[in-house]
């Protein structure tokens, strides 16, 4: 392998997200310590990986199949989707173990300043779904910033029609948070959105 290699190595690991050039050279130097148990292995999963992943037809969660496993599974609560802007807000929530009904991966959110409108989102998808009389609730789980609200108040509006409710994931001081260490927008928001106790 002569340097361009390496340097190109290096540089597709500074691709990846929390990555530096500083992270990559170190895990290049890992992987070409190991060719055999773990540079190779890798390489061949990388592959194997890309050539059978895809988007679920249904959700837009990654799986082997057309239909995810989520999607399939017959345990999960059909009358509830929760709306999230990326695959890893899903993975997110499945790690926690906190849903146990059905998920709709928009792809982003909408955003002027990048071009990005609702027909580059699954919003016409999301729709659908809510079309299903099996559909009780839609519930949004955008992250709380411009654009997030922006996509939440958007799919809101296209719903009306729909014979579900909408509601979002509460917003305001974590769990173990402390007052002194939040933001202005987190205080207002959660003294807004404050509850009975």
């Amino acid at each position: 392998m002569n340097n361009s290699e390496i340097d190109n190595l290096i540089s597709l690991l500074s691709r990846l997200p929390g990555i530096g050039p500083r992270s990559a050279r170190r895990m290049a130097l890992s992987l070409l310590k190991q060719p055999e148990s773990l540079m190779k292995p890798l390489a061949e999963s990388l592959v194997t990986t890309a050539d059978s992943i895809r988007n679920c037809n249904t959700c837009g969660n990654l799986d082997t199949e057309e239909i995810c496993s989520i999607c399939v599974d017959e345990r999960r609560d059909i009358s509830t989707i929760i709306v999230v802007e990326e695959i890893a807000d899903l993975w997110a929530l499945e790690r926690a173990a906190v849903h146990k009904g059905k998920y709709h991966v928009l792809g982003g959110t909408l955003s002027a300043i990048d071009g990005v409108g609702p027909d580059d989102l699954g919003i016409n998808s999301l729709i659908q779904r809510a079309n299903d009389p099996e559909v009780d609730e839609i519930i949004l789980a955008l992250n709380a910033t411009i654009d997030g609200q922006t996509t939440a108040y958007f799919i809101t509006d296209q719903l009306k029609d729909c014979n579900v409710k909408v509601s979002r994931l509460a917003h305001g001081v974590p769990v173990g948070g402390e007052l002194d260490y939040m933001d202005d927008g987190t205080l207002q928001t959660a003294l807004q959105s404050r509850q009975p106790f």
